[in-house]
């Protein structure tokens, strides 16, 4: 007599519903322009990371920001956490990006400032006019010194921003994310201006906290060997067209050679 199967637990449930839903998403900013993404389809589930890797001018940074508003949705649905981006009234739209935590290339810090309130300036989505004033609540408090440890750098608390390293200011930049509590993390070129070591050091922080804290995470990349060694899955764009999309652990650099353009030339006598 076969085993009874196992009943899937609420957290595998939830894993299995995207929180992140795309179908043939079409964006342009004029009408007589040409798309800078043309049929895109896309699924971003909660505890992964899912690497977007392209060249330049590939559409991965456009494709983020049409998940938050800031792209239009020329054709095409994308989902956001249960938000329509394609019929979103003012209030929704900064209500979906309360909950989404953005990581950028340059950090994006207020250099003079404290580490622990660059932290807390993630808090001001929530916060009342109070934290306007630069007060900040005691348990808000309490939260980003936790973060701050969570992200290995909680004895930097009461440095400026600017007295630290590129890989130290970013850990601070993922904190402050995490600070507004998001339901997804969009993580544009994170580590472009990053040495290789602390590349590794930042996709693997990246990757534990879509892991442990059950929140999906996009991260685009330009450098396949770091798509392959730090993502779930991997989405390939090339002239805003998506031509690669799979498990990583089912890619490998012949399969995703499609994502770039490569001139064949015959050698000349």
């Amino acid at each position: 007599m076969s085993a009874p199967l196992a009943t899937p637990t609420n957290a595998e449930m939830r894993a299995r519903i995207p929180l992140v839903t795309v179908r043939d998403l079409r964006v342009r900013y004029a009408s007589d322009a040409p798309f800078v993404l043309d049929g895109v389809d896309l699924d971003l589930h909660p505890g992964e990371m899912v690497a977007l890797l392209g060249a330049s001018g590939s559409g991965k940074s456009t494709l983020m920001r049409a998940l938050t508003g800031f792209a239009p949705v020329s054709a095409g649905t994308a989902r956001v956490g249960g938000f329509d981006l394609t019929n979103l009234r003012r209030g929704q739209l900064r209500e979906l990006r309360s909950n989404v935590g953005q990581v950028f290339q340059q950090f994006n810090l207020i250099g003079r400032l404290s580490v622990l309130t660059n932290v807390l300036t993630g808090s001001l989505y929530s916060a009342g006019p109070v934290n306007m004033l630069g007060t900040f609540r005691r348990a808000d408090r309490t939260r980003a010194l936790d973060l701050l440890d969570r992200v290995g750098i909680g004895h930097k608390a009461n440095e400026e921003a600017r007295s630290l390293s590129g890989g130290q200011q970013q850990r601070v930049a993922i904190a402050r994310a995490l600070m507004q509590n998001p339901k997804l993390i969009l993580a544009d070129e994170p580590v472009a201006s990053l040495d290789p070591k602390m590349s590794r050091t930042v996709l693997e922080l990246l990757r534990s906290i879509a892991h442990e804290e059950g929140i999906p995470v996009l991260v685009s990349l330009h450098v396949l060997p770091l798509a392959l060694a730090h993502s779930d899955r991997i989405v390939g764009l090339r002239h805003g067209e998506m031509v690669v999309q799979g498990a990583t652990s089912q890619l490998d650099a012949h399969k995703l050679a499609a994502v770039y353009d490569i001139d064949d030339e015959e050698d000349e006598d």
